[in-house]
């Protein structure tokens, strides 16, 4: 099998159809340009490969390069999204500067590049105008650091770091570079068209007039929470970051989006944000654990050697080999089985070669003589789920309160009627699950002062007080990679980094336009995460406006 690389693959969320699902097909993609913007991928995991299709499906960019350590997904991005088989039949192998094994590699070439480009050298390949950041979370920092200088357009996988120093830290790298340059994070959500048109119905229609309450639920799924955070790469807090980062920061900022960025973010004279005013956080590690493991199991670490296997839910064999989910007899090569076998493609689907590479893989396992950071250096997908090292909450609840914050009337276009619109006081809980059949199918429901709205991954049915009527939407699927959500983000990127090179947009009205967030707001959805998770850990309630000038201050400065 090929090494095990587990730096760049990303907790799925529908990234992939179910097997045996029908395809939803993304829209047609935006015009080329003559130059279309030329693309670099950092990291060829699952989110590498996820955008490196949506580039090609949705968008108006070209893939250019990828920087990746594995050799055989190394290899074989480059054949699916750079330089196919029958271009490298007819022109050779692919250009110099296709392939990286190392993103620090690429670094040090791209500044190589641009001396021989300034001294006139011919034949200098062309560079590459944006880069998608894919590798591991904690990664995420030093890799977009060290591209700042570059001046690259950059889309960061979500979350942007694992602390809000790094946080914090990245955002000042890259402030000054906001007159030139756009950047994106992996919130994919605020793309997919089902939660924009959300935002449309609640703050532009106003169907259920002021928001009151939001209660929002993410249903992580009994095995896929298994699979990513207790045996996979999120599995300890000590190595990447509490689950509410890793998983939920996607659902953090949405409300956010909701509840407080202004209704057109596109706009030049956009209205300040409605900010909260304090935060609360429950939650723990309820129930991968070992007081939950079944007796059946005795002391049996491993799927492979545990008497309750067979009828154990967690089973790796019935997770990874069986067609209960998404395992090897579904013939389903991608996301969680190539995170399993990176290598599971070089099979060609063929089952019963590939099965006894798969129970290898599951029968390795660790004991007390292992070495720490081998155990923290890869994945194991065999482990009992209640003898694992893991330790990231299970189920968490977070509340997020805000006060009246109206706005003068002749403000802003006198948007409101009445004193306070959607700026009044409000609240929002949500609620992360582990133990739920359901998987990542969010579901919210939002309280308003003249109806009500359910949402769900694919229906928004609104209840009107006033008339007593009710009324449901089906927005598209372009995908069920986040409700299309992929798709949009990846569309909307690279839309942005071909309006500021090809068309003399700034960078600026691309951010707004395209992007729909700027730095700051990206900052403050995930200090909005680190504050909740000091409300957990101490058991208080964080006062927003004192918690941000203490430990973010100002950011601008």
């Amino acid at each position: 099998m090929a090494p095990h690389n587990i730096q760049d693959e990303g907790p799925a969320d529908l990234e992939n159809e179910p097997a045996g699902s029908t395809e939803v097909r993304p829209p047609t993609p935006p015009p080329m340009s003559a130059r279309p913007p030329r693309l670099l991928i950092i990291g060829a995991g699952s989110r590498g490969r996820v955008y490196g299709r949506c580039t090609l499906q949705s968008s108006n960019g070209v893939i250019a390069a990828v920087c990746e350590p594995d050799p055989y997904k190394r290899d074989e991005f480059v054949r699916t999204f750079i330089w196919p088989a029958e271009r490298e039949k007819k022109l050779g192998p692919a250009p110099e500067g296709s392939a990286f094994e190392d993103w620090k590699d690429f670094v040090e070439w791209e500044k190589r590049r641009r001396v021989r480009e300034e001294a006139g050298e011919e034949g200098v390949p062309e560079g590459v105008d944006a880069a998608f950041v894919c590798v591991r979370d904690e990664m995420h920092h030093d890799v977009v650091i060290a591209l700042a200088p570059l001046g690259l357009h950059i889309m960061c996988e979500k979350p942007l770091a694992t602390t809000l120093d790094d946080c914090v830290s990245m955002y000042r790298a890259l402030a000054p570079l906001q007159e030139t340059k756009v950047f994106s994070i992996g919130h994919v959500l605020r793309y997919s068209p089902h939660n924009m048109l959300l935002r449309k119905l609640l703050l532009e229609d106003r169907v259920i007039g002021d928001i009151l309450s939001v209660v929002h639920t993410e249903p992580v799924g009994f095995w896929h929470f298994a699979h990513s955070y207790v045996r996979g790469n999120w599995r300890k807090e000590s190595t990447t970051a509490p689950s509410l980062l890793t998983k939920s920061c996607h659902d953090i900022d949405i409300i956010l989006w909701l509840l407080c960025s202004p209704p057109d973010p596109s706009s030049e004279n956009a209205e300040p944000p409605h900010l909260p005013t304090e935060v609360s956080s429950t939650g723990s590690l309820q129930f991968f654990r070992r007081s939950r493991k079944p007796k059946a199991a005795g002391n049996a670490t491993n799927c492979l050697s545990c008497a309750a296997e067979p009828n154990c839910m967690y089973s790796g064999r019935r997770i990874y080999e069986s067609t209960r989910h998404q395992g090897l007899e579904t013939g389903n090569t991608r996301w969680p089985m190539s995170v399993v076998m990176p290598d599971i493609e070089s099979f060609g689907g063929d089952i019963t070669r590939a099965r006894p590479a798969l129970l290898q893989r599951l029968g390795e396992d660790y004991d007390s003589s292992t070495p720490q950071e081998v155990i923290d250096s890869q994945n194991w997908f065999g482990r009992c789920v209640f003898e694992s090292d893991n330790d990231v909450c299970d189920e968490q609840t977070v509340t997020i309160k805000w006060d009246d914050d109206p706005l003068p009337q002749s403000q802003f276009g006198g948007a409101y009627t009445d004193a306070v619109g959607n700026r009044g006081a409000k609240q929002a809980t949500f609620h992360m699950i582990a133990q739920t059949k359901r998987q990542c199918q969010r579901y919210t429901y939002i309280h308003g002062t003249t109806g009500e709205i359910y949402a769900d991954s694919r229906t928004i049915t609104i209840e009107d007080f006033q008339d007593g009527s009710q009324k449901s939407y089906h927005p598209k699927l372009e995908s069920l990679g986040h409700g299309g959500g992929d798709h949009g983000i990846t569309r909307q990127f690279v839309l942005a980094v071909d309006r500021v090179k090809n068309h003399g947009w700034e960078a600026s009205r691309a951010q707004r336009e395209f992007i729909g967030c700027g730095l700051e707001e990206i900052v403050r959805s995930h200090a909005m995460v680190f504050a909740a998770e000091e409300a957990r850990v101490g058991k208080r309630v964080v006062d927003w406006k004192g918690w941000w000038e203490d430990n973010v201050g100002a950011i601008q400065g």
